[in-house]
């Protein structure tokens, strides 16, 4: 991900990486090499913890990623979007190496789905990040996004029209008669904050017991404030929306509390052998925790 403070959540796709590009240190020393014979194409995993590696090691904010070394046609033909975005930062890519960092913006697993986006509930389909396909196993495999939300939205779609038309359910009137307007609206962007600190923190590219342990805890004062706000205050989009990251992510730290080893994506430093054969972490309501 490009680290600027312009630039929010501004991907750097790995194909620069696959085409020559290099990582380096702002001394513009290699590092790659050191963490993996295959340098910088190793997988994505791989890489991410290298960069973390260094960057917490040195007390860096970043580090860079060199693809200057090639013919500014060939930069500008491959990469066009890159370095239009990069350029309106004051970045020349093919002069100037790029500062990144390494960002999560995938999930892998989700909503266990068939071929046709079907979930266990019925009449619930599931499509895209949202849903555990299993076409990416235990790490993202490029381009496989396409693939998930292309693919299975036409299975899906298809599904759907197959079905025979049936009329809406009848819901009660939405009662909003003993909730107030919330006074305390801050709350609800400072939990969001919250939210995304820790996860990256103690849920992010390295994970121990401790701190999965940390974040579980946080997770469960999060998720008695917004209780709290479901009974007292009107709801709104922030709050729901804050509501579902936060069951999304206590649902990422229970399996992961759950998977004792490292394997692709997960990786911890109190398992960090991978297990001769992978256990299931798919979390089935009502089925007890080991």
């Amino acid at each position: 991900c490009l680290y600027h403070p312009q630039a929010k959540s501004f991907l750097i796709t790995e194909a620069v990486r696959g085409e020559g590009g290099v990582l380096i240190l702002p001394n513009g020393a290699r590092f790659m090499p050191s963490h993996d014979p295959r340098a910088e194409l190793a997988p994505r995993d791989v890489v991410a913890r290298a960069i973390d590696f260094e960057m917490k090691k040195r007390g860096l904010d970043c580090v860079y990623l060199d693809i200057s070394h090639k013919p500014a046609d060939f930069v500008k033909t491959h990469f066009p979007t890159i370095y239009g975005r990069c350029l309106e930062l004051g970045v020349d890519i093919t002069r100037d190496p790029i500062p990144v960092v390494p960002a999560a913006h995938y999930s892998c697993g989700g909503v266990v789905v068939d071929l046709k986006g079907r979930t266990d509930v019925h009449n619930l389909y599931a499509v895209g990040e949202t849903a555990c396909t299993g076409l990416h196993g235990a790490n993202r495999l490029a381009s496989n996004s396409l693939l998930e939300c292309v693919v299975f939205a036409q299975a899906a779609a298809a599904d759907i029209m197959e079905q025979a038309a049936a009329a809406p359910p009848s819901l009660p009137e939405w009662d909003e008669s003993r909730v107030t307007d919330a006074d305390e609206e801050i709350v609800i962007s400072h939990n969001w904050d919250e939210l995304r600190r820790f996860m990256w923190d103690y849920v992010g590219i390295v994970r121990t017991n401790k701190r999965l342990q940390r974040a579980q805890h946080r997770i469960t004062l999060l998720h008695e404030e917004i209780n709290e706000f479901y009974r007292n205050f009107r709801v709104g989009n922030d709050l729901i929306e804050l509501r579902n990251l936060v069951l999304t992510a206590d649902l990422i730290i229970r399996c992961a509390i759950q998977r004792q080893e490292s394997r692709g994506l997960h990786y911890s430093r109190d398992y960090s052998d991978t297990l001769p054969a992978a256990q299931n972490t798919v979390l089935v309501p009502g089925a007890p925790v080991a």
